[in-house]
């Protein structure tokens, strides 16, 4: 069989695979400037959540967040997450791309705040800086191994899910039984975040198309916040001991 690139140089859009260096080069750049600039959205508007909202009313806030409440809330950021994945793919209308990878660095932020609140109040301010400086090294290494070792992660997507389902199902069991998932589970939910990353990754490398730079970024983007938010919760539970 022939190895020709079945795509022309001068093609638009094709995977990023088969395209010619510069095109490639610069997909992988838009990607990762989305990235850095999601997270910098987040950051800021939980900063400004912090700022303007004040300590009573957003201590209020917090306590009134039942497992109910959060089963809830993690239900609507399922939904809001798919509707905002559907967007940012949308390659007819970059302007709905942006407004998907926008709605949902806003749905984490509000899905992510009360965890910051409970660490930044309730456990130790530095927490969240030492998590997010975890969080760079672990996605830093992860990234580093796929883009020297070129390796293609993408068969790993049907176990992912299936890792993402059970650990839902996980979830929604502790909220109706009215049990604590505990450490462990945080640790699991480290390693499918780590996985999901490698996927992402190669993704990158090999299946986008190099006019997918937005959601490229978002799922990407996800996956850093999903690491993010439970090598926080290791860290509050080792803070609390």
């Amino acid at each position: 069989m022939s190895n020709v690139n079945p795509y022309s140089v001068t093609d638009v859009g094709v995977p990023a695979a088969f395209a010619d260096e510069s095109a490639r080069a610069g997909f992988i750049r838009r990607t990762y400037t989305h990235l850095f600039g999601a997270i910098l959205a987040l950051i800021g508007i939980e900063a400004v959540i912090f700022t303007v909202v004040p300590q009573a009313k957003m201590m209020q806030l917090v306590q009134g967040v039942s497992p109910w409440t959060w089963l809830i809330a993690l239900v609507l950021f399922m939904g809001i997450g798919w509707l905002a994945r559907s967007w940012a793919s949308n390659g007819a209308s970059p302007a709905m791309q942006y407004a998907g990878l926008s709605l949902y660095v806003v749905a984490e932020a509000a899905l992510l705040f009360p965890l910051l609140y409970v660490a930044i109040t309730f456990v130790d301010p530095k927490t969240p800086l030492m998590a997010a400086a975890v969080t760079l090294v672990v996605f830093g290494g992860l990234t580093a191994f796929v883009f020297i070792t070129g390796a293609d992660f993408s068969g790993w997507g049907k176990f992912l899910a299936l890792g993402g389902f059970a650990a839902m199902g996980a979830i929604f069991a502790g909220v109706l039984m009215g049990f604590s998932l505990g450490l462990w589970f945080s640790v699991a939910m480290v390693a499918l975040a780590s996985g999901y990353i490698l996927y992402d990754t190669s993704n990158v490398l090999h299946h986008y198309r190099t006019d997918q730079h937005v959601a490229a970024s978002l799922a990407l983007f996800a996956s850093v916040v999903l690491l993010f938010w439970y090598v926080l919760r290791i860290l509050m539970a080792f803070a609390e001991e």
